[in-house]
């Protein structure tokens, strides 16, 4: 008898044991995802101007607040439902700006501004944008005449882009002694980038490039190293895609996955 009564209390104090972890446990997580959030690269960098809050109730994350245009909103999203413990996101955040009507030039000029903001190798900040229906004007300064050319090849590539006037002025002064360059910089600065920031800025940038828009893509990213799956119309956008995602911030190497679809045969 006392064997068996020995039994039950034993039981019924694991089981309040297991009832007493289960929220502390939840809780926890909950603050993690909260900080993970607000400590992001994309939330330190790109979104450090607006006023987002984040609350997270057993892995259901809801933003609220107020940001300065739909991209961060979309972005802040992104980065969320990607860290880890994240069951959904529900995104309430309002647009405290008014986004420019779709096709004008001031709208042009927002979608060719935030994707150099991606890239590592050329430079948005240096760079002013200007829009005449659908021309697209470049100046400002590039460190050297590739990253003139690539930031050409970026802007052509943006949805709505008709054509690209690139009048940037490139510079030819000397490197002082171990000065270091564009490129080492940014290596320098990889090691601080969280995996979330890395895969909502791929996720992004194939979404704003007119060659990879449509593309049907997976993104994975671990310590850096990124993982593409889905599909490619053909060998050509699987290796742009590689060729966009690698000029990301943070992203050390890309593994490319994509399988291309086969073209049907025509018959006549």
């Amino acid at each position: 008898m006392k064997k068996t009564l020995y039994c039950l209390a034993l039981l019924v104090t694991v089981a309040a044991l297991v009832l007493i972890n289960v929220p502390v446990f939840a809780s926890e997580t909950d603050d993690r995802i909260e900080s993970s959030a607000k400590q992001s690269y994309v939330f330190k960098t790109y979104l450090k101007g607006d006023d987002i809050r984040i609350h997270s109730k057993d892995g259901v994350v809801t933003l609220t607040g107020t940001v300065s245009e739909e991209s961060h909103k979309s972005l802040a999203r992104e980065t969320v439902v990607n860290l880890p413990g994240v069951k959904s996101v529900e995104n309430k955040i309002e647009v405290k700006n008014e986004a420019p009507a779709e096709d004008t030039d001031a709208w042009l000029i927002n979608k060719v501004k935030f994707t150099l903001f991606f890239h590592r190798n050329v430079s948005a900040t240096a760079t002013e944008i200007f829009a005449k229906d659908g021309i697209v004007t470049l100046r400002g300064e590039a460190s050297n005449q590739a990253q003139k050319d690539l930031t050409t090849e970026y802007a052509k590539d943006i949805d709505g882009v008709k054509k690209v006037k690139n009048e940037m002025t490139v510079l030819t002064a000397a490197m002082k002694p171990g000065e270091k360059t564009m490129g080492e910089k940014m290596d320098t600065m990889i090691e601080s980038i969280d995996d979330a920031s890395i895969t909502a800025l791929v996720k992004t940038t194939l979404l704003y490039h007119r060659s990879t828009s449509a593309l049907n893509t997976t993104v994975e990213t671990e310590k850096g190293v990124v993982k593409l799956g889905g599909k490619a119309m053909n060998a050509a956008e699987k290796d742009l895609a590689a060729k966009l995602v690698s000029d990301v911030y943070g992203v050390k190497s890309v593994v490319n996955n994509m399988t291309v679809e086969k073209a049907e045969s025509k018959t006549n």
